[in-house]
């Protein structure tokens, strides 16, 4: 498996229901100083204060070095190396985590609004859920940056000095390929944490039922209800994770981890990466619409 060659800077106790159903659905340079001699007769003050200087430079020299390496992942860019066999992929991965969508007895009750929203809000996330937990693993390879005049012509903005204006969004510009590298390893690395942390199919549905169900999203109907679901699918999880995990008392903290990691992942990005090669500039959300309510 190729890997990318990135930066290298540093309400209801569940249990005791087991008729809800959602809980039925389907049962993770800082710089060390080597102290220096308290004495040292043959080498004068005028020598230490030079050396002093010299180390104080060769740090701020390192640190400039590293604050360049920590965003040149995220000037740098990539796309899939086998764009129709992954595309292919995480389309029938789609496919299937829409099917699961539609087949949660709770999602089906709530309003077609409250779906609507949960859906555009969810796909991606859920998405990715489902590359993890049918181990898509993708290559990429590094895409050449455009030049000056193509930046230019499509869309991008030069200052008076003639460097071009960093305000725009690389997702925005057309004629910019691939997506930035520092978003694939934000991919990569969740993908690696449920690898190793080797979760299970019940654990991923509650997982995804923690994620559909988000209550965060501004003009939900069903407000009070979306949050008691996501509060059972935790609840599910945890004492699931208690039953099953008994000898790890941090599995249930390592895959709140995992969540965090995969609500930093960016939707345009997903879509760009993953859907683009093989739809073009068609809007994705019609095409997740179309797949969803067959509109």
């Amino acid at each position: 498996m190729a890997t990318l060659e990135g930066c290298h800077c540093q309400d209801a106790g569940v249990q005791n229901n087991n008729n809800s159903i959602l809980y039925n659905i389907l049962k993770n340079d800082s710089l060390t100083t080597t102290e220096e001699p308290t004495s040292q007769p043959q080498h004068s003050q005028q020598h230490q204060v030079l050396k002093v200087s010299s180390c104080s430079s060769s740090s701020r020299f390192k640190l400039r070095q590293q604050q360049a390496c920590s965003c040149s992942s995220s000037l740098r860019r990539g796309s899939l190396r086998s764009p129709q066999v992954t595309c292919k992929a995480a389309s029938a991965v789609l496919m299937k985590t829409l099917r699961f969508v539609k087949n949660v007895p709770c999602f089906r009750e709530l309003p077609e609004d409250d779906q609507l929203l949960l859906v555009r809000n969810g796909w991606v996330p859920l998405l990715v859920l489902g590359l993890a937990q049918d181990r898509v693993d993708f290559e990429t390879t590094e895409t050449a940056e455009p030049s000056m005049l193509q930046r230019i012509l499509t869309g991008g903005c030069v200052s008076q000095g003639g460097l071009m204006d960093r305000q725009v969004e690389p997702e925005q510009s057309a004629g910019t390929p691939g997506v930035s590298l520092a978003d694939i390893q934000g991919i990569k690395a969740f993908l690696k944490k449920c690898w190793g942390l080797d979760i299970s199919t019940k654990e991923y549905a509650y997982l995804k039922g923690a994620v559909l169900f988000n209550s965060d999203l501004p003009g939900l109907c069903y407000l009070n209800y979306i949050q008691s679901l996501r509060r059972e699918a935790h609840q599910a999880l945890n004492e699931y994770v208690k039953l099953i995990h008994r000898d790890d008392a941090t599995r249930f903290a390592k895959l709140l981890i995992a969540l965090a990691m995969l609500r930093a992942i960016s939707p345009p990005v997903v879509a760009q990466l993953f859907f683009k090669p093989i739809i073009g500039a068609v809007n994705m959300e019609e095409v997740l619409l179309e797949m969803f309510y067959g509109k």
